[in-house]
């Protein structure tokens, strides 16, 4: 097969990647939160076991998460697709590595605006949406983009379990073909193409967010 037939065999793998990237993203950054928020709270009970969930799940490979959800979860009473599998893994992996972000983002707030906002007396999440949070936000944006752009990468983990993204396809046009540098350059050269949108827009938004204020 040509190179052009090629790019198109692996080509399709790319909705895939796409999907499993952004859910897993948007499934962690929501796991996040609270993670992030038990990270940071006074209370023993809550602050030791997130941090225990977060070392531990930050310790194991991407790849055995996927083997545990997949064929140990998934293959019991309820039933996964590779896609559903991947996007369960990858969303708690997520969740545990941008909680960290987080909770360095909420950190890098300037004591004083801290203090200002306790001696005002407001609600703990009124405190958290009008004073630290957008404050924080300027600091998370970048290692988040970061992040989002390396779970773009590890995504191609998921074609162990069987997800039809960019690395299988390219794992199995090398079955047939027996061309592996061809197939897996034009696959590197995919994953290039979606990952510099990303650093672009995370660094457009950071410079917004600068110009806006929007500081820690």
């Amino acid at each position: 097969m040509d190179t052009l037939g090629v790019v198109g065999v692996i080509a399709r793998g790319v909705p895939q990647t796409v999907a499993i990237s952004v859910v897993s993203f948007l499934v962690g950054a929501v796991l996040a939160v609270p993670l992030g928020l038990a990270r940071r709270s006074v209370q023993p009970l809550l602050r030791w076991p997130a941090g225990a969930v977060v070392e531990v799940v930050r310790a194991v490979p991407a790849v055995v998460w996927l083997f545990i959800v997949y064929y140990a979860i998934g293959s019991g009473a309820v039933q996964l697709s590779t896609f559903q599998a991947a996007v369960v893994g990858l969303g708690v992996i997520s969740g545990a590595h941008l909680a960290e972000i987080y909770r360095a983002g909420l950190a890098a707030v300037p004591r004083g605006q801290v203090e200002a906002a306790l001696a005002l007396a407001l609600p703990t999440w009124v405190r958290y949406r009008r004073v630290l949070g957008p404050q924080a936000v300027a600091v998370v944006v970048p290692p988040a983009s970061t992040y989002a752009i390396g779970l773009l990468k590890d995504s191609a983990v998921a074609s162990v379990i069987g997800a039809t993204d960019i690395a299988f396809r390219a794992v199995q046009q090398t079955q047939q073909d027996l061309d592996g540098l061809t197939n897996f350059a034009v696959a590197g050269a995919f994953y290039l193409l979606l990952s510099v949108p990303v650093a672009v827009v995370a660094r457009l938004v950071h410079r917004r967010l600068v110009r806006t204020g929007v500081t820690a």
